[in-house]
Parts: C-alpha cells; sequence; structure tokens
C-alpha cells in the first residue's frame, strides 16, 4: 500500500472515504444488501450494491440522514493486511467480494482490509486522516442508476447510488449550478425548439438529420474553415464513402477498428464504409510523382466516415455514427513539420477566438513512453517530430502539457482542450504526426539527391467533426447564435396588417443584400410577434409602426443589446456587413 499521507485530505480521498460512509449507511437500513465497488469520480464518488427489493431517488434523503448520523461516530480508517482466507471469511454471503479477493490473490498482490466506525471494506486505500475533515455540506446523494457488475452486460445488473462531493458547499453550489445551466443549454432540447436537426427512429441512432435550419449553421462553419485555409496552399479533394477491405487491412484500421467498421457486402466484393479519410488521401499522393520541390503536399476534405458505435452511447449530435471530419493532410519532409504545424495553430487560435473560446484553453501534447515496441518509425523520426511540436508549443507560447505515453502508435500530437460558456471542458482540434501510414503505403517523393524519401503525414481537424462540434457551439452559444451564424439573422415585425406592405418592402431590400431575413406577417398580436422572436433567439428584430413608415426606418431590436432605436435601411445593412464580415 503507498503511502498516502502527504496528500491525505486531497479531494479523490474525501470522496472515497464518503463512498465507505455510503456503503455503511446503505447496510444499516438494508442488511440484506451485497455491496460491491465503491470508487472516488471526477465530481463526487458511487458505490454499486445488489439490492433484495429495489430502492428510487426518493430513498435517498433517508440514507442521507444515516450517513450524517454515522459520520459523527467515524474517526479515522484503521487499516490491516489480511490474507486470501481471513478476507472470504469476512465476506463469505457476498459474492462480490469473494470474485474481488480470488482476482487480487492471484495477482500476488495483498489484501487489505480498512474499517471506520463499526464499517469495514475490502479497499486498496486513499482516505481522510480523520472523517472531520470532511464538510458534511458539500456533499449530497445525487441520483439512483442501473450498472452492470463489472460493466459488463452479461452480468447481474446492480444499483448504483452516486454521490456529488466537493471541499467546500460553495464549490458544490457552483457545480450544481452548472450542471442547472447545461440542462438549459442540452443541444437535443434547443435543437428540436430551433428545429436544426431531426432523429429518425426509422433512419437510426447516431445518424443525425440536419433541418434547413442546421444547415444553414453547418455550411457557415465549414465555409468558415476553408476560408482559413485557402491562402494556406491546400487543395480540396473529394473521396468515396466506400473502399475494399485491402485498402484498411494496408492501413492497419482493419485491426484497429475492428467490431466498429460497417461492412458492405457487394455483387462480387466486400467493402467498408470509411472509418477514416487518411488511406483514401495517401492512394490520391501515391498516384503522383512528387520531388522535394513540391512538398509540403496539402489536401482538405470535409468528410463522412462511419464507425458503429454502441447504440446506448450515442446522444444528439455529440456522439454519432456518421461522423463529418473537417479533415486535412499533409505530406512534408521531417525538416517542414515545425513550419507546417505553426500555420495550423494560427488557424485554430483564429477559428476559437471568433468562437469565443479561448478562455482557459490548454494543450495536450503527446509523447511516447519508455516502451519503444509500442510504436512505428525510427527513433530519428521520432525525436525528431518531438521536438518539433514541443518547440512549437514552446514558440507559439501553447498553454500545454507534455503526456508521456500518450501518443498514438505511428506518432506524437496535439490534442486542443476547449472551455465552453460554462465552463466545460471539449477536446475539439488536434495536430498529428504520422510515421505509419506513409510507410504502410510505400509513399515516397524524389529528395535533393535524386532519392527516394519518405514523407511525414500531418493529419489536422480544427472544428473536430462538424456534428460535434455543432453541438457544442449550440450548447456554448445556448441556441443564441452570433449573426454570422444564425440561421435567421433579422426578423422584420409589422404592429399591424397597415404596416405589412412597408414591411415587406423592408424585408425585400434586406434580402437582396443577401441576408438571411424573415417577415412576421401572421395575424398574431404584436406582443406574440415579439416574444416568438425572442424564443426563436434571432439577433435582429425591425419593428415597424407608422411613425416608423413616416420617417422611412425601422425601430431596431438586438437581441443582444436590446433597443437601439430608429434607423434607415442603407445604415442597417452597412451595420449587418460589418458585424458579419468580422464574425
Amino acid at each position: 500500500m503507498e503511502n498516502h499521507s502527504h496528500s491525505s485530505n486531497s479531494i479523490e480521498h474525501k470522496r472515497h472515504s464518503l463512498a465507505h460512509l455510503l456503503a455503511a449507511a446503505v447496510l444499516e437500513i438494508y442488511p440484506d444488501t451485497k455491496n460491491t465497488i465503491g470508487p472516488a469520480i471526477d465530481n463526487g464518488f458511487y458505490y454499486d450494491f445488489e439490492f433484495s427489493n429495489p430502492i428510487s431517488d426518493k430513498d435517498l434523503k433517508e440514507i442521507e440522514k444515516k450517513m450524517k448520523k454515522l459520520w459523527n461516530t467515524w474517526s479515522t480508517f484503521s487499516e490491516k493486511e489480511v490474507s486470501a482466507d481471513e478476507a472470504k471469511d469476512l465476506f463469505k454471503n457476498n459474492s462480490y467480494k469473494i470474485e474481488l479477493i480470488e482476482e487480487i490473490s492471484a495477482k500476488g498482490e495483498k489484501i487489505t482490509l480498512y474499517t471506520s466506525g463499526n464499517f469495514t471494506d475490502l479497499c486498496r486505500g486513499g482516505h481522510v486522516e480523520n472523517m472531520k475533515d470532511i464538510n458534511m455540506d458539500a456533499f449530497e446523494l445525487s441520483r439512483v442508476a442501473g450498472a452492470y457488475w463489472r460493466g459488463d452486460e452479461k452480468n447481474k445488473m446492480l444499483t448504483r447510488i452516486y454521490g456529488l462531493a466537493y471541499d467546500t458547499p460553495e464549490e458544490l453550489a457552483a457545480y450544481k449550478h452548472q450542471q442547472e445551466e447545461a440542462k438549459k443549454r442540452d443541444h437535443r432540447k434547443l435543437g428540436k425548439e430551433l428545429h436544426l436537426f431531426t432523429i429518425s427512429e426509422l433512419i437510426g441512432a447516431g445518424l443525425p438529420l440536419m433541418q434547413p435550419k442546421g444547415m444553414i449553421i453547418r455550411k457557415a462553419i465549414e465555409d468558415y474553415l476553408w476560408e482559413l485555409h485557402t491562402d494556406k496552399g491546400y487543395s480540396r479533394v473529394w473521396t468515396p464513402h466506400i473502399a475494399k477491405e485491402a485498402l484498411y487491412e494496408t492501413s492497419g484500421h482493419a485491426a484497429k477498428f475492428g467490431d466498429e467498421l460497417f461492412r458492405v457486402q457487394g455483387k462480387e466484393e466486400k467493402f467498408i464504409m470509411k472509418p477514416m479519410n487518411c488511406p483514401h488521401h495517401m492512394q490520391i499522393f501515391a498516384d503522383n510523382q512528387f520531388s522535394y520541390r513540391d512538398m509540403p503536399v496539402r489536401y482538405f476534405e470535409p468528410a463522412t466516415v462511419y464507425r458503429d458505435e454502441k447504440s446506448g452511447q450515442l446522444g444528439g449530435l455529440t456522439r454519432v455514427r456518421a461522423i463529418t471530419q473537417d479533415d486535412g493532410h499533409l505530406f512534408c519532409r521531417s525538416t517542414q513539420i515545425s513550419d507546417e504545424v505553426k500555420t495550423i495553430i494560427k488557424i485554430i487560435k483564429t477559428f476559437y477566438t471568433t468562437m469565443k473560446m479561448m478562455d482557459g484553453y490548454w494543450v495536450r501534447l503527446s509523447l511516447r513512453g519508455d516502451d519503444k515496441t509500442k510504436y512505428l518509425g525510427s527513433d530519428e523520426v521520432w525525436d525528431l517530430a518531438e521536438k518539433a511540436l514541443s518547440d512549437v508549443c514552446e514558440s507559439e507560447k501553447l498553454p500545454y502539457k507534455p503526456a508521456k505515453d500518450e501518443a498514438a502508435f505511428y506518432g506524437p500530437k496535439l490534442d486542443f482542450m476547449f472551455k465552453d460558456a460554462i465552463g466545460r471542458e471539449w477536446q475539439l482540434a488536434t495536430i498529428q504526426c504520422d510515421f505509419n501510414l506513409p510507410e504502410r503505403f510505400d509513399l515516397f517523393f524524389i529528395n535533393d539527391k535524386g532519392e527516394k524519401e519518405r514523407p511525414v503525414v500531418i493529419h489536422r481537424a480544427i472544428s473536430g467533426s462538424l456534428e460535434r462540434f455543432m453541438g457544442v457551439m449550440i450548447e456554448h452559444f445556448a441556441g443564441a447564435f452570433p449573426t454570422w451564424l444564425s440561421p435567421v439573422q433579422v426578423k422584420v415585425v409589422p404592429i399591424g396588417e397597415r404596416q405589412h406592405e412597408y414591411a415587406r418592402k423592408v424585408f425585400e431590400m434586406i434580402k437582396k443584400e443577401g441576408f438571411r431575413v424573415e417577415v412576421d406577417d401572421s395575424n398574431e398580436s404584436f406582443g406574440k410577434k415579439i416574444r416568438s422572436s425572442k424564443v426563436e433567439k434571432i439577433p435582429y428584430t425591425l419593428v415597424v409602426g407608422d411613425k416608423e413608415i413616416e420617417a422611412n426606418m425601422v425601430t431596431l431590436e438586438s437581441r443582444d443589446a436590446g433597443n437601439l432605436g430608429q434607423i434607415s435601411i442603407p445604415e442597417l445593412i452597412e451595420k449587418l456587413k460589418a458585424e458579419i464580415n468580422n464574425r
């Protein structure tokens, strides 16, 4: 047992100690329950039980009360090392603990018991030194869920009780507030309300359909991404959605993706729906005779790939089976890695500054571990690529953290972590060096000595996947998109029927300039029309009444800044153009 005392009041230890307290409370109230395991997790803890009668969220208050009562009688955790037989004797009525004991002793590890109050559990350790160090107002039991024993659906379904735990009541309240906010912003809820996308039972889970309004947002993001690449030497390419199995056997994806691949049986041959675009791009490169003067070669394709994710993990746009990557592959010399990566980082910074997500972002620099056998490519190329990435992190002043043993088997990478408006972290952009595919597909160019040289491939995605990124954006902006992304940018609202004609004229003038505009000439009351414009989160509403007609103006209501007073149509058009061009 390593010694945890230096950090025995860490939040992990508090959470894990509370898991013990939860198990003790449950066993006092429901004595015929079997307790299994209870780890700390990133917002608290959980413990899995086999109850003889089901319990529900309604029972949590009582369990919590019992925990607080027991807490008064607990002080420290005492540790005791025991033999497998002693441990089995203690847990003779609990088949789950017996299974764990057998596994621990088969590995030749020590078996330890921890006791506090009248409760003893099989445990590896990691507790607080004194239960009084836990603030009992900084935790609460949150919910009951089903969980298979050992996470395996062949096993019995157990009852999992989740608890939230923080150092202080303020941190707990902040976390709960964030969760409330997250519920309001849930992209599945907003996607439905704002008519952005549809999930159809007939089409299947994880295969979202873009509604016209969702497609406007998606296309605007895609166009912006391409705009950021046009002057950086990228060429657009296109590749089909299926390929022969042999392609993925050569690339190694067949082995790596295994049961996530969708297989398609043709009349004569077997095909695979592409899980990745890279092997296709390798074939485009291979069909050219490049020299060192042509390098780097850069391909860009926002292409959809398919992976058969488990249906239980699919949800809205953030976990899907049809994933559109804004994919780019660059073929370069190892000495060019650094310059290429700098350019990609500039694009990433510009893109996420526009999306207002640069606050508190950080980058994980994934390097290879000590066991060199796990990785492809020579030491020399690895050293070069790792040095290039870490030098770029330094020279671009990126807030980076090196992560040893996190590299892909085919090369080191940079993963960008961004926070959304309510502080949740998302891994979005990525830059990866690859020595594997050029090797597997025998790619080369002719170098300055007239010899064949292997290129390095750099994979890069700026938004990650368009579907997931849209899901994140809907939640980040809570559906109130900036003007350039909004499906409807302007709504013209006449006060009554008298103003319909003028409202239509205003609508035509704005539409002619290429803005996305609607006019609300329904026979609803004026108040109702204004409300519906708010519900749709439209950036600008133009109110048209008699005064406006007389002055040949409109009254400008901004979603974000309130009433901006009267404005002429030409002035409005200039304002909108400037706002959209500057994003």
